[in-house]
């Protein structure tokens, strides 16, 4: 789901190894990180609200990270083989990507296991009324939205997945509402993944990401064609997971202001890393993680970068 926003906090994460819970009953976990988190881009709110030029980068801004996270499930059924659960999914979490959900899981005979989520948060913010006036101060205003996934993981006991989703986005008092940059949008999104074992410890997920963004402006929307890779090692007591992607959107139209169709490309880079057992403490675990993303626009407007690290202390209860 990160691609449906451009946000540092979407780095947010720890490391994990998926797993059925062991019994009936309640079970989560809540971690507290502290960190830093840069942002560079035209559309924070927390830069410079007047612009002079549509041609110039915006300004690097970095501020302090208290991030609290966790998740609450109930597992119940024959086998343990339904769950639901609110908060941060560990799956999620460990590849980079903080969505908060509301959702239930169903594993059935056939070894995929069903997952249906609601995320009521992920396309909330701030952002500009009219991120493109020039020499006024800008206004703030919100973004809303909902979005909707479904995940098949493990289809018929292989190791391959998918992860669909449908999301809409709802800018408040959108000055550019009625022109070919407006922004209130609805979004699809799958994802294939698959997993290889590599030994009894480490493992590589390959992915594959399409995202269609229909905006009511065409300038404003795209199709995007991504890449993923995930590695994941245990080693010890050590957990590490590395995550790099690569996404290319290609915009509909030309807008009047640039004159230029859009065309952006993005990287990201995610590491996270786990020590169970910190101190010797049960259930607690000392945890780390360091994000990096980078977008190269063929307009230097939508020039975007943000670099996250944070640590902090993890409880499973």
């Amino acid at each position: 789901m990160k691609k449906y926003l451009a946000l540092p906090a979407l780095f947010i994460a720890m490391p994990a190894f998926a797993q059925p819970a062991p019994q009936k009953g309640f079970s989560g976990e809540i971690s507290l990180n502290a960190g830093i988190i840069s942002a560079t881009s035209n559309f924070n709110v927390d830069g410079d609200a007047t612009i002079s030029s549509l041609e110039n980068k915006a300004d690097s801004e970095t501020e302090g990270l208290i991030a609290p996270l966790g998740n609450v499930s109930y597992t119940f059924g024959d086998g343990l083989k339904q769950q639901v659960y609110f908060g941060t999914t560990r799956e999620d979490i460990a590849v980079g990507t903080l969505a908060v959900q509301l959702g239930y899981k169903h594993k059935l005979s056939s070894g995929t296991e069903v997952d249906v989520s609601f995320l009521p948060t992920v396309i909330s913010g701030e952002t500009w009324q009219n991120p493109y006036e020039l020499n006024t101060p800008r206004q703030e205003t919100d973004i809303s939205g909902n979005a909707y996934r479904l995940q098949l993981n493990s289809i018929s006991g292989s190791n391959f997945s998918l992860d669909l989703a449908f999301a809409t986005t709802d800018v408040e008092d959108d000055l550019t509402a009625g022109t070919d940059l407006a922004r209130d949008a609805e979004s699809y999104y799958a994802k294939g993944s698959y997993r290889f074992t590599l030994s009894q410890t480490s493992f590589v997920s390959p992915s594959a990401i399409y995202i269609q963004h229909d905006a009511d402006g065409r300038a404003s929307s795209f199709d995007a064609y991504g890449a993923e890779v995930s590695w994941f090692n245990l080693l010890g007591r050590h957990r590490l997971v590395l995550t790099a992607g690569f996404t290319q959107r290609d915009y509909d139209s030309a807008s009047t202001l640039f004159n230029k169709k859009r065309s952006d490309d993005e990287l990201s880079l995610f590491g996270a890393y786990e020590y169970p057992e910190f101190m010797g403490w049960k259930d607690w675990s000392f945890i780390s993680f360091a994000g990096y993303g980078d977008t190269q626009s063929n307009l230097t407007y939508y020039d975007e970068s943000s670099y996250l690290f944070a640590v902090g202390l993890n409880y499973k209860f």
